[in-house]
């Protein structure tokens, strides 16, 4: 009997040792790991793996934003799953089929991603430039859904979107707290607040979790990085380095590119003598235009003149837009003369996302000899 009692006294020890190991196991923190997106250039978003959670953290949505976090989960393994309350600003199941985008900077990369047919909602899809997305449009797959700063949160709830991947330049956004509170998930997307042209383009990789792409995204952004380091490396071969005026005159005020902004990026990286480049400004600097002609009206070419699309529209906006040699000798180039059916600029639409293209432009245009056979897809000259 005392033999029986001392074995069910070793079992009872046993049982215990083995569930304090087990508990002990369940307070180790969980350790976090970056998925295979590693980001290299964006500044403004990370990506991070927590066991079956995937976690697409956005550290600047707009200028002095506070951070989001947001925890992508596969919808089989999302039912079984708890969370703590108020853990993340969002919780989405992938991968995700009906979604809203609400810039079409947006537009691009689900494109490249084969996703463009989880599209159902955008503000005011005048503005859409793609072929394909304006197909989707016309057949009424993607719908018509006002303004971004007034969406039609009747439309959108009455759609039943997975997701809202949102713009916004502030957190004061009525349409988007209104789709929070009712259950929707809002997504930032901070593509726009990115300086550098390989940061804005790896915003593939904020996109591409949501699907469960991520080795297809960095597999587009590496070709796109490899073509760009390559026409970066080429340009450094130009025997010249023309001078360069950028922008035009709103009103009174003449907006040219800062030195630190993404144009002047691709500028300087197209080996050319930017007017600007010692200025600190990451966005635009408003200058009057005797200041401009006083820099620049010996500059040898003249990027992203406003809205003019013509040399007669240009002389009819301001005469003295004549004074510039740049003009006198037609070596005006525009980011403006491509549009979509319906009068969207496809530059702002595409160039984000195939920085490449862009700096190939430039090269074609300031340095011709180095690429000779490259045709022109972004910048082209007014006629």
């Amino acid at each position: 009997m005392a033999q029986k009692h001392r074995l069910i006294l070793l079992l009872a020890l046993l049982l215990v040792a083995l569930t304090g190991c087990k508990q002990e196991k369940k307070q180790q923190p969980v350790q976090i790991q970056e998925t295979a997106s590693n980001i290299t250039y964006a500044k403004g978003f990370t990506v991070k793996k927590e066991g079956d959670i995937t976690l697409v953290e956005v550290t600047s949505a707009w200028p002095g934003a506070d951070n989001f976090t947001y925890a992508l989960v596969p919808k089989e393994k999302l039912i079984a799953m708890s969370f703590p309350r108020d853990a993340y600003d969002a919780i989405i199941g992938t991968p995700v089929e009906k979604v809203v985008l609400t810039s079409t900077t947006h537009i691009e990369p689900l494109k490249q991603l084969g996703e463009l047919n989880t599209v159902i909602g955008f503000p005011n899809t005048d503005y859409i430039s793609s072929p394909e997305a304006r197909k989707l449009v016309e057949n009424g797959q993607i719908q018509n859904l006002g303004m971004n700063d007034m969406l039609n949160t009747e439309m959108v709830l009455a759609m039943n979107p997975e997701l809202i991947v949102g713009f916004s330049i502030n957190n004061e956004n009525k349409a988007y707290d209104i789709i929070k509170k009712a259950g929707t998930p809002v997504v930032y997307n901070g593509d726009w607040v990115e300086h550098t042209p390989l940061g804005k383009a790896e915003w593939i990789k904020f996109f591409a979790p949501f699907f469960q792409k991520e080795a297809l995204g960095d597999s587009i952004f590496a070709e796109v990085e490899s073509s760009y380091l390559q026409a970066k490396e080429l340009a450094q071969k130009a025997k010249t380095k023309p001078t360069v005026l950028t922008g035009g005159l709103y009103k009174d005020v003449w907006y040219v590119a800062g030195g630190k902004s993404w144009m002047a990026k691709f500028l300087e990286d197209a080996n050319a003598d930017y007017l600007w480049a010692d200025n600190n400004e990451t966005g635009s600097i408003g200058l009057s235009l005797e200041s401009v002609l006083e820099k620049a009206q010996d500059a040898e070419y003249w990027f992203n003149p406003s809205a003019e699309t013509t040399y007669t529209e240009l002389a009819e906006a301001n005469p003295h837009h004549q004074q510039f040699d740049a003009f006198k000798i037609k070596n005006v180039f525009s980011n403006a003369i491509d549009k979509g059916e319906t009068g969207g600029l496809i530059f702002y639409e595409s160039a984000p996302h195939r920085p490449d293209l862009v700096l190939k432009d430039l090269i074609k245009i300031l340095h011709p000899e180095l690429l000779p056979q490259h045709k022109l897809q972004f910048i082209k000259p007014l006629q």
